[in-house]
C-alpha cells in the first residue's frame, strides 16, 4: 500500500516510518467510516491505552524514584487520559489526517477532543504492532515530550482538594452547577459553578464538563486560600 503526500507528512511528524503502512491507515480510521471491507480504529485504541500506560508508568518510576504509589498514581492519570493523548494529537495535527465520515465532519469531527484522543491512542499501537515495543515507547516519549517531568503541577485534582478542604472544616462536599451551554454541539463552551455549603462559589468556562468543573474547583480554592 502506498500512502499519500499528507499521511507521509504525518509519518514525519510522528518519527516512525511504517513498513506496514495499511496500519496506519487503519488508526486513522473512525467508526464513522468504516464498512465490511474498511474497518476502524477502535481495536487499535484498546491495545495503544495499555501501550500508553506501560510506557508512562515506566518512564514515572524512572524520573523520580523515591515517589511513592499515591503520588505517581494521579500523575500517571494526567499523562494517559483523554485530554493528554488529545492535545499530542493536536501538536502534531493528527486530525488533518483523520478519515471520518460525512457527519463526523460536518459536526466538526477533527477538532474533538474524545476523536482526537482515541486516534492517537489508535496511532501509538499501529507504531507498536510495526515496529514493537521499543518504536512506540520512542515515539511516546518524543510527542509527550517534558510533560513526564512537569507533571506534578496537572496532577493536581483541584475537585478532590476541594472535597477534603471542606470536608476538613465540617462542610459537605461541595457541589457542581452547570450555569449555561453555548456554542455550536461540535464546539461546546461549559460555564460550571462550584460551591460550597456556607455559599462561597466560584465559576470557570472550559470546552468539556469536566475540565470546566476542575477549573471552578481550583478558581474557588485559590479564592480560600487567599481569603
Amino acid at each position: 500500500m502506498k500512502l499519500s503526500a499528507e499521511l507521509k507528512e504525518f509519518q514525519e511528524r510522528i518519527g516512525h516510518e511504517f513498513a506496514r503502512p495499511e496500519l496506519l491507515v487503519r488508526a486513522l480510521t473512525h467508526g464513522s467510516i468504516s464498512s465490511p471491507t474498511r474497518g476502524d480504529n477502535q481495536r487499535l485504541e484498546f491495545l495503544g491505552d495499555r501501550v500508553l500506560g506501560l510506557v508512562m508508568a515506566t518512564a514515572l518510576l524512572d524520573h523520580d524514584k523515591k515517589a511513592t504509589e499515591g503520588q505517581l498514581a494521579p500523575r500517571f492519570n494526567a499523562l494517559v487520559r483523554k485530554e493528554a493523548c488529545a492535545d499530542v494529537a493536536r501538536q502534531i495535527d493528527l486530525g488533518v489526517v483523520l478519515k471520518l465520515g460525512r457527519s463526523e465532519m460536518m459536526s466538526g469531527g477533527r477538532r474533538k477532543q474524545a476523536l482526537l484522543g482515541d486516534a492517537m491512542e489508535a496511532v501509538i499501537a499501529a507504531v507498536y504492532k510495526d515496529g514493537g515495543f521499543d518504536a512506540a515507547q520512542a515515539m511516546i516519549l518524543r510527542l509527550w515530550g517534558n510533560r513526564v517531568t512537569t507533571v506534578e503541577a496537572d496532577a493536581r485534582d483541584a475537585k478532590t482538594s476541594l472535597q477534603e478542604w471542606a470536608q476538613a472544616r465540617g462542610q459537605k462536599p461541595p457541589v457542581y452547577e452547570q450555569v449555561s451551554r453555548s456554542g455550536p454541539d461540535h464546539a461546546p463552551v461549559f460555564t460550571i459553578v462550584a460551591r460550597l455549603q456556607d455559599g462561597t462559589e466560584a465559576k470557570a468556562t472550559a470546552g468539556a464538563k469536566r475540565q470546566a468543573e476542575q477549573a471552578a474547583a481550583k478558581a474557588l480554592l485559590e479564592a480560600l486560600t487567599k481569603a
